[in-house]
């Protein structure tokens, strides 16, 4: 995996940005995903229980690049997104190969997957008009040790994009259909995608060569992507409007420093949003202190140092990243440790509950979210035709 604090960058400035969206009221953060309806003494978790969840279960197992249980992984996501999710999500997939230190000449498959919900009227504007909200997370494991799970690193991630885009689905669906219905706010192109990156892993040993194999090709395929002449955004890269990386989490009493004084501000907004659920009693933790406790952090104590990781090559080209990894790393990390029974469950939730209100925020839901919890749509779609 990535080196810690590797790159030492002179600090510039920090640039201002704006929010234009609506904050969640108290009652939507409450019912976006309210306490589960059950005692986690008592009955598993339909979600992130370790043994027995749908979701975050049949992603524990080694997956690396090229073997039969990285594409059972893709099933299982293939198979959660008919089963769980509106149909208008877009499914792509970005396809490369490349040798690696380990596997000499052999060619190994790397697999990106996309998945992408645009209001329903911005296809007749040009995709090239569509701002994005972009969620990321590594879903490949170490080649070496032999039969590594990487339960953080990064099931639990993956995990945890998947239940986000679950549990926004309805609301943005009424969101839309609303507007289309009032004829009012179609000029509105914001949406939202979900990157479940390939080949973050090193091989042998992290390098620039051997390391984030599938963000390295995807992020320069999106560079010479052009769409259209006129269009509000030249590349698909130009459209990200927030790079949102999540890795290593799972494990207790987390430490999310801010790395990039260029999103502070968003950062800041993720922690405002866990000190307003904590107040609420949404959030199950106790932690000694916040997920994310430096927001009062100012512009000279930025050491603008990052770990190395799945965005360095979208923030080469100008992204925009926000970067949720703990520091230090959890004493589990790239060790056969790094499995089911050392995450933190409730650890787990309380990140989903996190990720989804500042999502919900950005995607403008206040007024739209359900009072039902999410979860209980489980097959809600599960006539779709195979992807």
């Amino acid at each position: 995996m990535r080196s810690l604090l590797t790159s030492l960058l002179l600090l510039t400035r920090q640039v201002q940005h704006s929010l234009t969206y609506t904050l969640l009221s108290n009652q939507s953060l409450q019912h976006l995903i309210p306490p589960p309806p059950f005692s986690p003494f008592t009955y598993p978790d339909p979600d992130f229980d370790p043994i027995h969840s749908t979701l975050l279960a049949p992603i524990l197992q080694p997956r690396v690049p090229g073997t039969p249980g990285h594409a059972a992984v893709q099933h299982h996501f293939t198979s959660f997104i008919r089963n769980r999710l509106h149909p208008s999500w877009q499914v792509l997939w970005h396809n490369t190969t490349s040798t690696t230190p380990a596997t000499g000449d052999r060619q190994v498959p790397f697999q990106n997957l996309i998945l992408r919900r645009d209001p329903p009227w911005a296809s007749d504007a040009g995709e090239g008009e569509v701002a994005r909200l972009t969620l990321a997370a590594h879903y490949d494991s170490l080649y070496r040790p032999e039969g590594f799970v990487g339960a953080i690193d990064s099931a639990v991630p993956c995990a945890l994009l998947l239940f986000v885009a679950q549990a926004v689905d309805e609301a943005l669906t009424r969101r839309w259909e609303g507007m289309e219905s009032d004829g009012g706010g179609l000029e509105e192109e914001k949406g939202v995608q979900i990157l479940l990156l390939d080949g973050e892993e090193a091989w042998v040993e992290w390098s620039e060569v051997d390391s984030l194999y599938g963000s390295r090709a995807l992020a320069e395929a999106w560079e010479g992507t052009r769409y259209e002449a006129g269009s509000s955004f030249s590349t698909p890269l130009e459209a990200i409007s927030l790079f949102v990386l999540l890795d290593l989490l799972g494990a207790a009493e987390p430490n999310i420093p801010s790395y990039f004084p260029s999103t502070h501000w968003a950062y800041q907004h993720v922690a405002k949003i866990e000190g307003r659920l904590r107040k609420l009693g949404v959030l199950e933790t106790k932690p000694r202190k916040p997920f994310l406790p430096e927001s009062d952090k100012e512009g000279v104590q930025f050491f603008r140092g990052f770990v190395q990781d799945d965005h360095v090559p979208f923030m080469q080209r100008g992204v925009d990243i926000l970067h949720i990894i703990p520091t230090p790393f959890p004493a589990v990390w790239h060790t056969m440790d790094d499995d089911g029974d050392h995450l933190d469950v409730p650890t787990i939730r309380d990140w989903a509950r996190i990720m989804t209100s500042f999502v919900a925020e950005w995607m403008d839901l206040e007024g739209y979210v359900p009072e039902a919890d999410p979860r209980r749509a489980e097959n809600k779609y599960s006539e779709k035709q195979e992807l």
